[in-house]
């Protein structure tokens, strides 16, 4: 497929058509389904994630299995309505390996991000958000454009070159993979209090 002209895509739809038939790497040869972003036209809080996983693979929808789950929690604590956010991913096709019949969620690389990095520009153009929030170092280097330290830069609001604000924090998959309780409790309060404070920074949020 060739790139489709800017001017040729003004709508989410026009856009999850376009990704739908994407070629710009080549992760589309095995993924099920390209995953689209999902949410309100013009929200004004944007939520970017790594890449689709298994289950979002075969449904079709960002964020629906277990890190989505982590994260509908972390939402819901923050006081953020889900149906409020746009929530979307760096690169719209699941990368993986084959561990017997399992599939296993492989990291995309810098090829990778940087390909997939045009849809996510076409999202923010249609979508006009006020917020990013960055969840994890693969959406941090996609919305920068270059690799970043997540405790480095978390928590510090950066201009974007559109003028929307970028928070960047780590990915909810992240408390998933931690055993000690005591730990991911932490994690987790950090991680809604990130969440949080990105949506202060809404225009007209309540302080």
């Amino acid at each position: 497929m060739l790139d489709p002209s800017p001017a040729a895509i003004t709508s989410l739809t026009q856009l999850r058509a376009a990704e739908a038939e994407c070629t710009r790497c080549d992760l589309h040869k095995h993924a099920t389904q390209v995953v689209p972003g999902e949410g309100p036209g013009h929200a004004r809080f944007m939520l970017v994630g790594e890449q689709p996983g298994d289950k979002e693979d075969l449904a079709g929808r960002p964020f629906v299995g277990p890190a989505g789950r982590m994260l509908d929690q972390a939402l819901k604590d923050a006081g953020i309505p889900r149906e409020d956010t746009f929530v979307t991913n760096a690169v719209k096709h699941f990368k993986f390996e084959m561990r017997g019949k399992r599939r296993l969620h492989k990291r995309p690389d810098a090829y990778e991000i940087d390909r997939c990095k045009w849809w996510n520009d076409f999202e923010r153009e249609i979508v006009k958000p006020e917020v990013v929030v960055a969840l994890g170092a693969t959406a941090a280097r996609s919305l920068t454009g270059r690799p970043v330290t997540i405790s480095r830069m978390r928590g510090t609001p950066i201009t974007m070159r559109d003028g929307a604000r970028l928070l960047i924090t780590i990915h909810p998959s992240a408390l998933l993979r931690m055993e000690d309780e005591a730990e991911k409790h932490a994690a987790y309060l950090a991680f809604v209090k990130d969440l949080k404070a990105a949506a202060k920074l809404v225009t007209g949020a309540a302080a």
